[in-house]
């Protein structure tokens, strides 16, 4: 019996895109860790490295839905060529301004323009939706996503903060533009599989996140998304006064290693039957998850638990964007899945600034109470919102017929 991984990849045009969505999803990861490591280096200020980093996150949010909102109408190639034409002149501007010592203001003026960036995670999963709307292999195509974001997140940041300590300091945000351009250009060179736009008839007025649907998962995604943000600085810190915070990275490589092989696992399965109640599984797991962190004493019992926490994420995330699919219209799909990213975008802001606020407080270890409090918050949401989800989808027209569909699988 053939992988169903393997047969997702029988669709001409799928590893392509496959591909080129990895390189240019790598600078996520890369962009806003590098700009603090570069600024950190060149200037020493880790309170200007970090407001720069929280610029970038929050222009995202900002922008990022309205560019999702554009390829919607016009297509792919149209609007994401401009935006990350934007973005590549706003990254080499920061670096310029960074490396001459210009004034702040100039460094957030970039920052912020930065957030053109597109969400290439959304673009892709939208393609395999084209492709496989209706059918087992979406479910196995998103636990291939989740994958690769996890993938991401785990090499991203070594990259990015190895080349900026080790070559010279503007090295990771550099190479992350690279990747951006080399991505996106890619992607969007890759025609037989980039969603047709739909026609004005097909697009109801307003937004995406008039859905109630959607308010519920990006709703969760914020806690979700704070749950990370303060993952990430309370270990840090934690490893730090352990007095092996070079550790860190191990161990947070651990827990994304978890949520890896709990996507590729999860991927391989069919499952039947409603899944908003997989879905709000999921959203206890990962609530439950946080709490063994109340308890850590050492990094090795650190390092279990996070990776035993990673296995809740990537079915979560799947399921999540399998919800997203059946709650937005499909003249919104690629918006609506960028909600998403930016709840998570959002909430991985706020998890560090309260992380941050707690460690200075209390100390490392209290810090994992922000995670725990995050976790409490999205199971709860998640018992708020469960009713919203059974509710019937939104009329979701302007789907490709079967016979133009199967004339793009072939084209």
């Amino acid at each position: 019996m053939p992988s169903p991984y393997r047969v997702i990849f029988a669709s001409p045009g799928t590893k392509a895109f496959s591909a080129a969505g990895f390189i240019g999803r790598l600078p996520l990861s890369m962009m806003g860790i590098g700009v603090v490591t570069m600024v950190s280096q060149l200037t020493g200020r880790y309170g200007l490295a970090g407001a720069l980093s929280a610029t970038i996150a929050l222009s995202a949010a900002v922008i990022g839905p309205q560019v999702s909102r554009l390829v919607d109408r016009h297509g792919q190639r149209r609007v994401l060529r401009p935006a990350t034409l934007v973005t590549l002149v706003a990254a080499t501007g920061l670096l310029l301004s960074a490396s001459m010592s210009l004034p702040d203001w100039t460094l957030f003026a970039f920052s912020a323009l930065i957030g053109f960036t597109p969400s290439i995670g959304s673009m892709t999963r939208a393609r395999w939706a084209v492709l496989y709307r209706d059918t087992p292999q979406l479910h196995t195509a998103y636990s291939l996503e989740s994958v690769i974001d996890e993938a991401c997140f785990i090499f991203g940041p070594i990259i990015s903060i190895g080349l900026s300590t080790v070559w010279f300091p503007e090295a990771g945000p550099l190479l992350a533009a690279v990747f951006l351009a080399v991505g996106v250009f890619w992607l969007t060179s890759l025609r037989a599989t980039e969603p047709v736009p739909q026609s004005r008839e097909h697009h109801t007025k307003g937004s995406a996140m008039r859905s109630p649907g959607l308010q519920v998962l990006v709703a969760t995604f914020v806690g979700t998304g704070a749950i990370f943000g303060a993952v990430d600085v309370v270990t840090v810190a934690y490893a730090d006064e352990e007095g092996h915070k070079a550790l860190a990275s191990v161990v947070l490589a651990l827990y994304a290693a978890g949520s890896c092989l709990a996507g590729v696992l999860f991927g391989l399965v069919r499952f039947t039957g409603d899944p908003s109640r997989r879905w709000l599984l999921g959203v206890c797991a990962m609530g439950v998850s946080m709490i063994p962190l109340q308890l850590v004493g050492n990094l090795p019992v650190l390092a279990v638990a996070l990776f035993v926490a990673g296995l809740a994420i990537a079915p979560t995330m799947i399921t999540t964007m399998a919800l997203v699919e059946q709650h937005v219209p499909r003249a919104k799909l690629t918006e609506g899945m960028t909600w998403v990213s930016t709840g998570l975008a959002v909430g991985i802001a706020l998890g560090s600034s309260a992380s941050g606020w707690v460690i200075d407080a209390r100390g490392a270890e209290a810090g994992y109470v922000v995670p725990g409090i995050s976790g409490a918050v999205v199971v709860i949401v998640g018992f708020l919102g469960y009713r919203r989800l059974k509710q019937p989808a939104p009329q979701r027209g302007g789907a490709l017929g079967d016979g133009e569909r199967e004339e793009r699988r072939v084209a």
